[in-house]
């Protein structure tokens, strides 16, 4: 096999490998009020917690804090709330 057709070959292997990659892979950004955390399911918050969801693409500004948290809840000012 000549160089030029093994080169092609791995490269077309390893754009299948990334995007099938990139389309399994699901998360968000979810915010509720100025507090944002990284999600990996779409849960259908409460009403009351008032969370909105963003595409990980989106970009956070300065007026917007970041807080991780395991678990299906919302943040609610300082506090984490289960549901």
């Amino acid at each position: 096999m000549k160089l030029a057709t093994k080169s092609l070959l791995t490269a077309a292997a390893g754009a299948a490998v990334l995007a099938f990659g990139a389309s399994s892979a699901s998360a968000a950004i979810a915010c509720s009020g100025n507090v944002c955390w990284h999600t990996h399911e779409h849960f259908a918050y409460p009403r009351e917690s008032r969370v909105i969801i963003h595409p990980d693409t989106w970009r956070l500004t300065r007026h917007y804090t970041i807080r991780e948290h395991e678990g299906r809840g919302y943040w609610r000012g300082d506090s984490w709330v289960d549901f």
